[in-house]
């Protein structure tokens, strides 16, 4: 990024804290005093390419926030600037350094940062819209699927953060912010010694605790030491009983599902060690679906009380089993709902003489075929993955299966690099991901979003599951699984591979994608392909 007047963004040396400063946060009454001496004016042009538009405001660090527009790339950009630069600018530019490496959707982008020794600026990614604060403050408490939304785009990008070794440090809903696209992003990260990956987990409660209530859960003291700037001093406590526990979202309002409410308390409880970030994002984007696509399956408790010989959820594998009361809660509320239904289908007895609520359609089958719509389309959870591998006896590829589920297309499973030729040179007919859908389902289509063009898979299904990860139980399981689902991609020349040839009167629980060439590396010799995400739609 050029700069005539100070060292760019790629000439900081890395280190210190990251920090963004989102826009529309005030400062604190403590605020340190800001430097006005020399102050910019609206129209000034920073580093023959940043003109600024407008002073937003203060934030707590006693920086000032402008927008402002770059003249070259003609987008609006938001300038942080500190009096004065020099040595006493350095942390914040190397925070921005810092930031700038990492990149996801749900982060505040940072464009560029300057020293002109008098100030310093950060120029990042300008974001119309309002904090969580703000739009909470104004509208009221979310409703749990939008909750459950703004959660899984908080973890994800505390996923990306996490990746990096890095910690946000600042995860508050001041700095939670929705643009009017409503796209979400997370801003103005600090970490210090005093900040850790749980540290930053614990807030993703506090985060879905404060979008559901309207209170904030960790009461007016700053946050494992970060400071208290951008109003979340002011944010509302939470109700608290004598001994000073918080209740619980569904004590103070009516309508939260009982599965937020246990996942949003756990985050909470420092007895209950929380998931890895990655882990959490995966488990919110199970829950992220839309109002009108869920259904009793997506609604419950009861995925997190596993049958005995059933897998667990990620999220509860990762939290170390769930509490017995919630199964208890799960099949109250399942019983209670067959209840309802079965009231309903009887239709009452003094009700006999009205019209049912839905007659069969006239164009309906004469064998008696039901007019009742087919359930949603919708994106169906992968309870396990795993790397078929069946032609190799040191396994050193069936690692990192999980990565194809984890809702990012940033990291995935990969292959080795084979010399010779594109059939794993010669040494394996093939390599695959062996998928389990948690029960039987209809399934309309998967998508495989590879690392490369030019790979050629095929899409195989079976009924069996139980084949132990070893050499030969890889090849038992493959040799298991015949059918081959719609036409195999063997000239396939995208990174996105989509199998649609599912039976429609025919369900499916285990499913194999089943490399059979690798694409040649772009970046050196040899064959590779990397697997970045599979994801299976149905009902």
């Amino acid at each position: 990024m050029p700069s005539n007047t100070g060292p760019s963004i790629d000439t900081i040396t890395e280190g210190g804290r990251v920090t963004q400063v989102g826009e529309g946060q005030e400062a604190e009454e403590t605020s340190p005093a800001v430097v006005t001496f020399g102050a910019p004016s609206v129209g000034e042009l920073l580093a023959e390419r940043y003109e600024l538009v407008e002073h937003i405001n203060n934030d707590s660090a006693g920086r000032l926030v402008w927008r402002g527009v770059d003249v070259i790339l003609r987008r609006p950009v938001a300038v942080v600037l500190r009096y004065p630069g020099g040595d006493s600018a350095t942390e914040m530019l190397q925070a921005a350094v810092a930031a700038s490496r990492v990149i996801h959707p749900n982060l505040v982008g940072v464009y560029d940062a300057i020293d002109e020794d008098d100030r310093a600026y950060v120029v990042r990614e300008w974001v119309d819209g309002q904090s969580l604060r703000e739009m909470v403050a104004a509208d009221g408490p979310m409703d749990p699927t939008r909750a459950t939304a703004i959660g899984n785009a908080v973890a994800s990008a505390l996923a990306a953060v996490h990746a990096t070794g890095m910690v946000h440090g600042n995860l508050h809903p001041g700095t939670v912010m929705i643009s009017d696209d409503g796209r979400v992003v997370l801003a103005d990260a600090r970490t210090d010694g005093a900040d850790s990956q749980e540290s930053d987990l614990r807030a993703v409660g506090g985060v879905l605790y404060f979008a559901l209530t309207g209170h904030w859960p960790h009461g007016e003291a700053p946050l494992h030491g970060a400071t208290a700037g951008h109003g979340r001093a002011a944010l509302p406590d939470a109700v608290r009983d004598a001994g000073g526990a918080i209740a619980a979202p569904r004590q103070v309002r009516a309508g939260v599902p009982a599965y937020l409410d246990d996942l949003t308390m756990d985050l909470l409880d420092p007895e209950i060690a929380p998931p890895s970030s990655d882990v959490l994002a995966a488990e919110l984007s199970r829950l992220d679906i839309p109002a009108d696509e869920q259904f009793l399956e997506q609604a419950g408790p009861l995925r997190f009380t596993a049958d005995p010989g059933e897998e667990p959820s990620p999220l509860a594998a990762a939290a170390g089993g769930r509490r017995v009361a919630m199964g208890i809660a799960g099949l109250l509320a399942v019983a209670l709902i067959g209840l309802l239904i079965g009231v309903n289908a009887l239709g009452g007895g003094d009700d006999g003489d009205k019209e049912p609520v839905a007659q069969p359609s006239s164009s309906a089958p004469a064998g008696g075929g039901s007019s009742e719509a087919a359930p949603p389309v919708r994106k169906l959870t992968i309870q396990d993955v795993r790397v078929i591998d069946p032609d190799s006896n040191d396994r050193a590829e069936v690692r990192d299966a999980e990565k194809v589920m984890d809702g990012s297309d940033d990291e995935g499973w990969e292959t080795q690099t084979y010399k010779n030729n594109g059939k794993f040179g010669g040494l394996k007919k093939g390599m695959g991901i062996w998928i389990d859908l948690g029960a039987p389902h209809t399934v309309k289509s998967l998508q495989a979003s590879l690392s490369s063009t030019d790979a050629s898979a095929e899409l195989r299904a079976g009924t069996k599951g139980e084949f132990p990860s070893t050499s030969k139980g890889d090849k038992d399981l493959v040799a298991a699984y015949p059918t081959v689902i719609g036409q195999p991609f063997e000239d396939h020349n995208g990174t996105t591979m989509t199998f649609d040839g599912f039976d429609p009167n025919e369900k499916y629980q285990y499913l194999l994608f089943w490399i059979t060439e690798l694409p040649k590396k772009d970046d050196g010799p040899g064959w590779k392909l990397g697997v970045q995400e599979i994801t299976v739609q149905g009902s």
